[in-house]
């Protein structure tokens, strides 16, 4: 019997990998990207009309004269309504503080109180899912009606809570007006939100609890950690992603408050935001300009929020 041989012939150059092989990955990944890109064209075009725009609009607004209701044309004045905040006697000082304040004390306490009711419902106990539900209620009310409900409970002379705190419990002599007082405004503010914005953080950082394996756990019991020792070395490095994006919602939507001061104390000194501030000039004194200029400076502080807090958080590396 004669050998056989076979002769393989090369492959063409068409053919070998990066040239004719690549072409049909290569031809089906733009494919899929103008596909992607056609699927997000709607959401794209939404936000441009309803985030870019008025944006643009609010900005380009900052930079004229333009008042409602007013025959007179609008001039271009340049950024002489953001001189005029930033004057050393603009009540926008004023404002920014009060912001400050509030926020600053509203998202530590919500931060604390929150990872401690979440603690508390990720343990297992009787009537957890009961629990869970019910701690939710003062997030699920209206702020309206929240603010409103605590208005009356802060009377001088209605409110349930100095009835509570001088005729029940006796640690005050006498009653004290919260709100009308310039010195517990702010911080009897701060606690409705904390009331009712705690849930919100409780919710965050269960979610976050709730991954992590409860092998952990019992490895580190084994080798003899306390509960202390486990909440530092453990809980606390394993939640910090669910944390830090619950500080980061918190921090944003408590900059921008509007709605428990206005209702609370409208548009008192003592306790006014800068988003109060900027309704005020928008509406109440009719300058669409200085009160888009206030609205731009908002929005500037939150970018910067947003850049510090990822510079922070190094988002990339969660």
């Amino acid at each position: 019997m004669s050998e056989v041989g076979i002769e393989v012939a090369p492959l063409p150059a068409s053919t070998k990998r990066g040239s004719a092989w690549a072409a049909p990955a290569g031809a089906i990944g733009r494919s899929r990207e103008r596909l992607g890109w056609l699927l997000i064209l709607p959401s794209l075009v939404v936000v441009v009309i309803v985030a870019l725009f008025p944006l643009f609009e609010t900005f380009r607004l900052s930079l004229t004269n333009t008042r409602l209701a007013s025959a007179r044309e609008p001039r271009f004045v340049g950024f002489a309504n953001y001189e005029a905040l930033l004057a050393a006697t603009s009540p926008f000082w004023g404002a920014l503080r009060n912001t400050l304040e509030f926020t600053i004390a509203s998202v530590a306490l919500e931060t604390i109180l929150g990872m401690i009711v979440a603690l508390v419902i990720h343990s297992n106990f009787k009537g957890r899912g009961m629990v869970r539900a019910a701690i939710l209620v003062p997030w699920a009310i209206p702020t309206v009606v929240s603010a409103s409900m605590w208005q009356w409970m802060y009377h001088d002379v209605f409110g349930v809570i100095n009835d509570l705190l001088v005729n029940r419990l006796h640690i005050l002599d006498q009653k004290v007006a919260w709100l009308a007082n310039p010195a517990t405004a702010l911080p009897a503010i701060i606690a409705v939100d904390v009331w009712k914005t705690t849930p919100f953080m409780a919710l965050l950082l269960l979610a976050g609890l709730q991954v992590i394996p409860g092998d952990v756990y019992e490895a580190s019991t084994v080798d003899g950690a306390n509960k202390w020792q486990q909440f530092w070395q453990i809980t606390l490095p394993l939640i910090r992603p669910a944390l830090l994006v619950a500080l980061i919602f918190r921090t944003l939507d408590a900059f921008r408050v509007f709605d428990v001061i206005y209702v609370m104390k409208g548009e008192a000194s003592e306790t006014i935001s800068l988003a109060v501030l900027a309704r005020r000039e928008l509406i109440g004194n009719a300058k669409l300009g200085a009160g888009s200029a206030i609205s731009v400076l908002i929005f500037l502080c939150i970018a910067a929020l947003v850049v510090l807090y990822t510079r922070m958080v190094r988002v990339e590396e969660l």
